[in-house]
């Protein structure tokens, strides 16, 4: 083999080694494959031509280019503490903390440069205006309407920017140290008000109560005399109706029966062996006897 024909053989290698490379830098450049968290944004000749999704994509090697790599990942601001005065001149410090993600990554790119720094600054304005608005009470039991409201707001603000915000905090809201003492004091005067008005309550429940066992006493009382009474009449009632129908007999038989009645208790009683008795008394007892005796026969 001569000289020429080795020169011709290196040349026809070289030049199918140098189309061989080509075809692949060309391949490398034209194949592009995306993450899952990400989206890739694509140039051409400077200015925006698409943006690539999830997966393997073509464009156009030395034509297209990948500008940006976006992640598309939820993301969360560093923790920021601002200042904010409430309506009724309150200073308050507040920490807030947000999530976001983006979500038009063309937008993003091309319309703000510091996309952190830009929501952090828009969402300090956002709680100084809504705090601004509000009494240093409705801020601390309202909190969460606020962080609703805050949300809202920051959501309406970044809608250029292709960004969504998933979640707004109010981490902390602090008060300088003379607010605090004066809180502080307000709150032990009004748990002396609520302990006193407990104790006066109280009072008047025992007073209440004596009151209602008092009458209820008296009422047991007034009960037991009516029953009482209704049982004299009764009795009256039964004497009167015996002497109505007996006559004047059925009363003398009741006086004999007690007078035997008490005579007999008399002779019952300790150390009463003798018994001395008026002669009234007797001839009034032997009455008595007789008429029990023919009362009974």
């Amino acid at each position: 083999m001569t000289e020429d024909m080795i020169l011709d053989l290196i040349s026809s290698n070289l030049v199918l080694i140098l189309i061989a490379v080509l075809v692949i830098l060309i391949i490398f450049r034209g194949i592009k494959i995306v993450p899952q968290s990400d989206q890739f944004v694509v140039e051409r000749f400077g200015r925006l031509h698409k943006v690539l999704g999830p997966g393997i994509n073509l464009i156009v090697p030395f034509l297209d280019k990948v500008a940006h790599r976006i992640s598309i990942l939820e993301r969360q601001l560093p923790n920021a503490t601002q200042d904010a005065i409430t309506r009724d001149n309150v200073l308050v410090q507040v920490e807030t903390s947000v999530f976001y993600r983006i979500l038009q990554p063309e937008r993003t790119v091309y319309r703000i440069r510091d996309v952190d720094g830009a929501i952090a600054t828009t969402v300090a304005g956002i709680v100084r205006a809504e705090i601004g608005m509000m009494d240093l009470d409705e801020v601390q039991s309202n909190r969460s309407q606020l962080i609703s409201t805050i949300k809202a707001s920051v959501e309406d603000a970044v809608d250029d920017w292709g960004i969504e915000v998933t979640r707004a905090e109010i981490l902390d809201v602090n008060l300088d140290e003379a607010t605090r003492a004066a809180m502080l004091q307000q709150l032990n005067a009004e748990r002396a008000r609520r302990a006193a008005v407990t104790e006066a309550e109280g009072e008047k429940r025992a007073i209440e109560l004596r009151a209602d066992g008092e009458l209820y006493a008296a009422e047991q009382v007034a009960k037991a005399r009516r029953v009482s009474a209704d049982a004299e009449a009764y009795a009256t009632s039964v004497v009167a109706a015996a002497i109505a129908e007996n006559g004047l007999e059925a009363a003398q038989y009741q006086v004999a029966l007690k007078q035997v009645e008490a005579l007999n208790s008399l002779g019952s009683g300790a150390g009463s062996q003798t018994i001395v008795v008026p002669a009234q008394a007797l001839e009034a007892f032997g009455n008595a006897f007789r008429m029990l005796k023919g009362r009974d026969g």
